[in-house]
């Protein structure tokens, strides 16, 4: 297999030239989650707020329908990520347990494996071997070599924290889900309906432009994209709750 030759090119994307974002290039994995926590929260509560706002109920029903839907959305996503990181983490834990028990009992199959994944990769074939029987020369580090290279996992900190994912989604869910309910809970009517509107919109166009960070984007693009989902949204369950018009309803 003859090496890979050549030069890196520059690739094409939203970055201007000689300009890198700060942090770019670090973990993004904590920013992303509390970003869309954020987001969820706000969306499906103003969603909810101004699907009842729209029917016309008291504001205690309003407040009764934002707390709900606070609390509801709060643990369901908590209790969702907990469940499906801790299912992940525990498929993760059992295949590098498997690739523990195979370096154990088939080291040289386990070997000439490594050293072909650094060949497919452009290696010479005789520093790949030289590298892999280095590699395998200390028990913990040829196990977590294996399993980034083979399994493309982190057994130190790639696995992920339940409880750590759990809490992020509570907190952040939590804190989008409040800015829309507040002005209700501070005013009613009219007045509140319009406050919980630009709060969210503020809000919404913040989140929207925090992703940039990610994706590299203009903020203002990523901020009205975000924007104008939430309108949409916020929108149509207005609209439903002005159908279904139940101005009568009260606790």
């Amino acid at each position: 297999m003859k090496p890979r030759t050549g030069s890196i090119r520059v690739h094409k994307g939203p970055v201007p030239d000689g300009e890198l974002p700060a942090g770019a290039g670090g973990k993004s994995g904590a920013l992303r989650a509390a970003i869309f926590g954020v987001n969820d929260g706000l969306v499906s509560n103003l969603s909810l707020i101004m699907g009842v706002t729209g029917a016309g109920v008291s504001n205690r029903v309003i407040l009764l329908a934002g707390v709900a839907g606070l609390l509801a959305g709060a643990f369901s996503m908590a209790a969702g990520e907990y469940i499906s990181m801790r299912t992940q983490r525990e498929v993760f834990e059992r295949l590098i347990h498997l690739e523990a028990h195979e370096l154990a009992t088939e080291p040289e199959e386990e070997r000439e494996e490594l050293v072909a994944i650094y060949r497919n990769k452009g290696v010479p074939e005789h520093i790949a071997e030289e590298l892999v029987d280095v590699l395998h020369r200390d028990p913990d580090l040829a196990l977590e070599t294996h399993a980034r290279e083979e399994l493309g996992l982190d057994p130190e900190s790639g696995l992920g924290s339940p409880w750590g994912a759990a809490s992020s989604s509570f907190v952040t869910f939590g804190f989008g889900a409040m800015v829309p309910l507040v002005p209700f809970m501070i005013g009613s009517g009219v007045a509140a309906a319009i406050a919980a509107i630009a709060a969210s919109a503020v809000t919404l166009f913040t989140v929207g432009a925090a992703i940039s960070i990610l994706t590299g984007k203009r903020f203002y693009s990523s901020g009205l994209r975000m924007l104008f989902v939430g309108a949409v949204a916020a929108g149509i369950t207005y609209g439903v709750g002005r159908l279904l018009h139940v101005g009568s309803a009260a606790i």
